[in-house]
């Protein structure tokens, strides 16, 4: 086969779908290259399967690639000829992007563009004509700078994304930089892939530069890489992230590593309304309303006018309130930043993520920053325990939801609780569960404190806080912990109950344990199961997301927990 070269690492196949070889010397250029361009669907030991989508292309279109650069990255790390579909249809996906345009000049915000059977589709179809304000030639729409948000939004479902030239406001100035030490003395500086990813969101400058999605790890410094933004832009800032924890935690990142003052730094949370030049807001607030069911006004939003932001930050992205992507439709002549450490939305709205916040701009695979040294090496172990006698009839006669539950607080957890922190004496903890019963039942006897959404703020303040100075060894949670805390002492997690299948949530309880610590680089990640029931079959679901991201799992035996951890059943 003259077309065939054994030493290439991918395979393109017709369905969109490209295999790349791990093994193969020339990988990771190859995966360079495919990042840009391609999803990663799952990364287990060997072979690593991409796909090439509209939503994909159109990223790496609105990174600067087309389609020309992306076919020969193909061909040249292809082991066959690409199917002449795909090149077509790769090619197609990509011509669709910028066809329409984005700009402001003395007439206003103005969609153009250079095809005119295109801007009568535009102009008749359902989804975009709500938004057109007027049309000013055959070729040339006015669009209301409130509707800018919409009108991208509309384009991509009818599968013509926009360019966005229309610029951004510079916001309130406001003067930040770095520091090269710590508040506290220690020395700091930015590390590779965080530079690259700050210089990725800014590039293109006033037009194209300053909106767009980080994907890193968690404990990968994406807090880092939005305050190396910060002081790129040199304006005021406004920061949404998941709880009051979390605002917590950016506020003592920002004093400890910008030369930011505490008067310039504001928490805006159901405990403190502070607007000062950077402000933190939890979604929750911003999404509030004074009556369940209510019809009226989210109060909050008037938050996004209060000052002239010049940038606003989204942590944990694929978290995003409805209340809040509504407003931000309203809100692109600001610059915008998501941060993530997956893409993965239960909802499906990764297209209005690349609509309304922009294209991703930075994606690091879990598995390559380990390799470097910078998250920990991850060893992921299912237990899986029989049901006790007395609960399967009561588990065989119950509806699903019931079913799931009941499985999940299998009294016997508590025992392989014991067993494993009694394998991992010295390593600071964390007991993760969804069922705050099951949480409390565990924790007692073994004399836990437990941090859930009920716990006071201050006593949740001072848990954390005790934990990260080594005064707690475990500590149990609830789902408020699954997102924007960071715990870098932890190197061992036990998950007890998730939340069904979320490949989501696996990735945040996962990155809970990935910092590295000195002398121990390596964290223990257990997930415990009821066998032969509906939560054996979710967390097969959920560990695909492991899978996804090249960890390998063992599965054990309950009883095996008393003898080497590592001699997997399967």
């Amino acid at each position: 086969m003259p077309d065939y070269r054994p030493d290439n690492p991918l395979i393109v196949q017709g369905d969109h779908s490209i295999l790349a070889e791990v093994a193969s010397p020339r990988y990771e250029a190859a995966r360079d290259h495919l990042v840009r361009f391609a999803e990663l669907v799952k990364a287990p030991e060997h072979v690593h399967t991409y796909r090439v989508s509209p939503l994909s292309v159109w990223n790496a279109c609105a990174a600067g690639l087309g389609a020309p650069e992306i076919l020969e990255a193909l061909r040249e790390y292809s082991k066959y000829a690409i199917p002449d579909h795909v090149a077509t249809e790769i090619a197609d996906f990509a011509s669709r992007y910028g066809r329409l345009r984005l700009i402001r000049d003395s007439r206003g915000m103005i969609l153009s563009t250079d095809d005119p059977a295109l801007a009568e589709e535009v102009a008749y179809a359902k989804q975009t004509a709500p938004f057109l304000a007027a049309r000013l030639s055959p070729l040339e729409f006015q669009i209301s700078p409130i509707a800018r948000g919409d009108i991208k939004q509309a384009l991509v479902k009818l599968g013509f994304p926009a360019e966005d030239l229309a610029g951004y406001t510079e916001g309130e100035p406001l003067a930040l930089d770095l520091r090269e030490q710590t508040a506290a003395g220690q020395p700091f500086s930015l590390r590779h892939y965080q530079t690259k990813a700050a210089r990725a969101f800014h590039a293109g400058g006033s037009l194209a530069g300053g909106s767009g999605v980080i994907t890193l790890p968690c404990g990968a410094g994406k807090t880092i890489v939005a305050m190396a933004c910060m002081a790129q832009l040199q304006t005021s800032t406004l920061i949404l992230t998941t709880s009051v924890s979390a605002v917590r935690q950016w506020i003592r990142e920002l004093l400890d590593k910008t030369t930011l003052r505490e008067d310039q730094v504001g928490e805006y949370s159901g405990l403190a309304k502070d607007v000062r030049p950077v402000t933190i807001a939890t979604y929750q607030i911003m999404g509030w309303r004074p009556a369940k069911g209510d019809n009226g006004d989210f109060p909050h939003l008037s938050l996004f006018s209060e000052r002239n932001w010049g940038f606003i930050v989204y942590d944990e992205v694929h978290l995003l309130p409805a209340p809040v992507f509504r407003v931000t439709a309203s809100l692109q002549a600001r610059r915008r930043l998501g941060l993530t450490a997956t893409l993965v939305r239960e909802d499906g709205r990764e297209d209005d993520v690349f609509a309304l916040i922009g294209p991703r701009k930075a994606d690091v695979p879990w598995k390559v920053l380990e390799s470097q040294g910078w998250i920990a090496t991850a060893r992921c172990t299912e237990v899986r325990l029989p049901m006790p006698e007395h609960l399967r009839m009561p588990y065989a006669v119950a509806n699903a939801r019931d079913k799931f539950r009941i499985a999940s607080e299998n009294p016997d957890k508590i025992r392989a609780v014991r067993r494993i922190l009694a394998q991992h004496p010295d390593e600071p903890a964390l007991l993760i569960g969804m069922y705050l019963d099951q949480l409390e039942a565990l924790a007692k006897p073994l004399g836990l404190p437990v941090i859930t959404g009920s716990t006071p703020q201050r006593r949740r303040d001072e848990l954390f806080g005790d934990f990260r100075e080594g005064r707690i060894r475990v500590l149990a949670v609830s789902k408020v912990a699954n997102f924007a805390i960071d715990l870098p002492e932890a190197s061992l997690a036990i998950q007890v109950s998730g939340t069904f299948g979320s490949r989501q949530e696996e990735a945040q309880r996962l990155g809970r344990i990935l910092r590295p610590k000195p002398g121990r680089n390596q964290a223990s990640f257990y997930t415990i199961v009821s066998r032969d029931t509906v939560e054996q079959d979710f967390s097969l679901q959920r560990q695909l997301f492991l899978c996804e991201q090249g960890y390998a799992y063992s599965i054990l035996d309950g009883e095996q927990l008393t003898a080497d951890p590592l001699q997997a059943v399967s």
